[in-house]
C-alpha cells in the first residue's frame, strides 16, 4: 500500500486551520485558571478559585445532576425506540416506508427555535412545562432522529449472510435478532448512545422554552449566569464540559474504536 506524503505547505495550512478551529476551546483553559474577578485574557493572576466557586454553587450542581440524569434517561429511551424502529425500516418492505423514515427524521431539518416554540405550545396544553417528563419528551424529539439514522445505516451495511445462515439452521426470528443482529449492531448502538447523550446534555435552545424555577439544566443555568454575570466561573464549567465530552469519546474509542462505531 502506497502512503502519499503531504507537502510541507499543505501541512502548515492544515495546522493553521486546526489551530483556528481549536483556539476558542484552548483559550478557555487559561481563563478558567484566572484569579481575576472578570473575564480577561491573558489573566493577570492565577488561581483555582473559580473551580471552588463552581463546586460551591448549588444551582450549578443541581442543574448538572439534572442534565446528567436527563441525558442518561433520554439515551436509553432513544435506543429502546430506535433499535426496533430502524430494524422495521431497513428489514421490512411496505408502502410508505421512505415517507415514514423521513417523517421521523424531520426534526433534524427544522430550526431548533421553531421546534422549541412548537413543543412549548403543545406541552402547555398538557401541563408538561417545567417538568422532568416534559424535558424527556422534548429531548427525545431531537435525539431519536440521530439514533434512528445511525442505526438504520448500521443495519443497512450489515452482512445478511449471518442472519440467513441462522434462519437456515432453524433459529426463530427473535433468536436471530438477539443473538446475531444485535451483536453485529453493537458499534452502531454505541455510536448512537454517545451522540444522543451529548446532544441531550448540551441542548439549550429547546430546553429554554421548557425550564422554570422548579427545574433547570446545566446549559440553561450557564446561559442565565452569563446573561447576568461575566466572571471566569463559566470558563471553569466549560472546561469540565469539554473534559466530559472527551471522556465520552474515549469510552467509545476504548469500547470498540471510533472507526467501527461511527464509520462502517
Amino acid at each position: 500500500m502506497q502512503i502519499h506524503k503531504t507537502s510541507k505547505p499543505m501541512g502548515i495550512l492544515v495546522a493553521v486551520l486546526f489551530l483556528y478551529l481549536l483556539a476558542p476551546v484552548i483559550l478557555v483553559f487559561p481563563i478558567s485558571l484566572s484569579g481575576d474577578s472578570v473575564l480577561r485574557f491573558p489573566p493577570t493572576s492565577w488561581s483555582l478559585r473559580w473551580y471552588e466557586a463552581l463546586f460551591e454553587n448549588r444551582a450549578m450542581l443541581g442543574a448538572f445532576w439534572t442534565s446528567l440524569s436527563l441525558a442518561a434517561i433520554v439515551t436509553v429511551l432513544s435506543l429502546v425506540i430506535a433499535v426496533p424502529a430502524a430494524w422495521v425500516m431497513v428489514r421490512m418492505e411496505f408502502r410508505g416506508r421512505d415517507l415514514l423514515f423521513n417523517l421521523f427524521t424531520a426534526p433534524l431539518l427544522l430550526p431548533t427555535i421553531v421546534l422549541g416554540l412548537a413543543i412549548l405550545i403543545v406541552f402547555a396544553s398538557f401541563g408538561l412545562l417545567a417538568t422532568m417528563q416534559g424535558l424527556i419528551l422534548a429531548h427525545l424529539v431531537i435525539t431519536l432522529p440521530y439514533a434512528l439514522r445511525i442505526l438504520a445505516v448500521s443495519l443497512a451495511t450489515q452482512n445478511m449472510a449471518c442472519e440467513e445462515a441462522a434462519k437456515t439452521l432453524g433459529a426463530k426470528p427473535l433468536t436471530v435478532f438477539f443473538r446475531v443482529t444485535l451483536p453485529m449492531l453493537t458499534p452502531g448502538i454505541v455510536a448512537a448512545a454517545a451522540l444522543c447523550f451529548l446532544v441531550s446534555f448540551d441542548e439549550v435552545v429547546i430546553t429554554l422554552f421548557l425550564t422554570g424555577p422548579r427545574i433547570s439544566t446545566l446549559p440553561v443555568e450557564l446561559y442565565n449566569y452569563v446573561y447576568n454575570t461575566a466572571d471566569p466561573l463559566v470558563a471553569a464549567a466549560s472546561v469540565l464540559l469539554i473534559l466530559l465530552t472527551l471522556g465520552v469519546i474515549l469510552v467509545v474509542e476504548r469500547a470498540m474504536g471510533l472507526g467501527r462505531a461511527f464509520v462502517k
